[in-house]
């Protein structure tokens, strides 16, 4: 700990009283530094975020005596998303009076550009609450499903990466990678998913891979929160597996995608495994800030955004059983689920060498629209 000398004398007149201030930082922040590092946190807290919004670097000279701001991965990791997210899922299902509920709807639909002539309910005061709104359905007809090609999008939204997965690594947004087994998490048992056995030593992309021949791909859709919010199945295929990782619930926007490495991976996400006739296929739904609400239409079992969970933790549910040995088949186009707000689907399948999207990063796509084909 700094220690500083009485100013007597001529001292006073050579303007050392100067650093006065500068070794009473270096006091007050040696005692930080001997405190507890929850305790430390918290009292460094409110002086980062007050170091990151106040302008012209008002708290600057503070990193000259020893201070360091929390970083601000660090700073937003600490926000408690989940807390928020439930308290926005009960304010959401406040049933709104009647006179109420054109002005709140029409300011969310200038803010966010949602088209209500497709809306299968135009008149805006038959939504009892916000999230009835959020889940609103479509016209049939303001979505065809294209029979052509193999591969259609789930959902509307804004393609943020595809192609094909290398070295177990995907891209979730441009440069900016994950794990494909943390994301995934360990494999799922061959009898379930009527796999052929992989060797031991091969890596986790290959085990995946069941043909020979086969290469796996990814296609990462985001959905915004002005976005159709229900998805539905990208192709015929049977859903065997169900897995649920509780986590946090970070902002999935693609500018916090390319801040945060392995987002998708810390997020609370669905991933439902299963086959269809190139082999491995998943569909995974990934939740947000204010998305704690994760409904699979066919999995009444499934809760998401609970208050405690163990970080880390996965729960794992089988649809074959001793009843129903084919899993959950799904038709394209078929309805999946639905989120409260906006978030990201995340596509991960096998499919021969000659398969091609028909996609460029960044563009818009609607639910039913092509995304490749053989």
């Amino acid at each position: 700990m700094c220690q500083s000398n009485t100013l007597q004398g001529p001292d006073l007149h050579t303007g050392k009283w100067l650093q006065f201030p500068q070794l009473a930082l270096r006091r007050r922040l040696g005692q930080l530094s001997c405190m507890s590092r929850p305790a430390l946190k918290l009292r460094s807290w409110p002086l980062t975020v007050l170091y990151y919004l106040l302008p012209f670097g008002a708290l600057k000279p503070l990193t000259r005596v020893g201070w360091r701001p929390v970083s601000r991965v660090a700073l937003y990791k600490s926000v408690p998303t989940r807390l928020l997210s439930r308290a926005w899922g009960r304010l959401n299902q406040v049933e709104l009076p009647t006179w109420l509920r054109k002005p709140v709807y029409s300011l969310y639909i200038w803010t966010f550009g949602v088209n209500m002539k497709e809306a299968a309910v135009e008149d805006l005061h038959h939504y009892r609450n916000l999230s009835e709104f959020f889940r609103r359905k479509l016209k049939p007809q303001a979505r065809p499903v294209c029979c052509v090609h193999s591969v259609i999008s789930p959902s509307d939204g804004k393609i943020l990466n595809f192609g094909q997965v290398k070295t177990c690594e995907v891209e979730q947004v441009k440069g900016v990678t994950y794990s494909l087994e943390s994301f995934l998490g360990p494999r799922i048992s061959t009898e379930q998913l009527h796999f052929s056995q992989a060797p031991a030593g091969n890596s986790f992309q290959q085990q995946l891979v069941t043909k020979e021949g086969n290469e796996l791909y990814h296609c990462v859709i985001y959905l915004a929160p002005g976005d159709y919010h229900c998805f539905h199945s990208p192709t015929d295929w049977r859903v065997a597996h169900r897995r649920h990782f509780p986590g946090s619930l970070m902002s999935v926007n693609p500018g916090v995608a390319r801040w945060i490495k392995e987002l998708f991976c810390h997020n609370e996400r669905v991933v439902l495994t299963g086959d269809w006739k190139y082999g491995f296929f998943s569909l995974t739904a990934v939740g947000a800030t204010n998305v704690g609400s994760i409904r699979i239409y066919f999995d009444q079992d499934l809760h998401t955004n609970s208050p405690c969970y163990s970080k880390g933790s996965y729960n794992d549910f089988s649809f074959i059983t001793n009843n129903n040995k084919e899993g959950i088949p799904m038709r394209k186009g078929e309805h999946l689920g639905e989120f409260n707000l906006g978030s990201t689907i995340v596509l991960i399948f096998e499919a021969p060498k000659d398969f091609k999207f028909h996609l460029k990063a960044g563009q818009k796509i609607r639910f039913g629209e092509a995304l490749g084909s053989l």
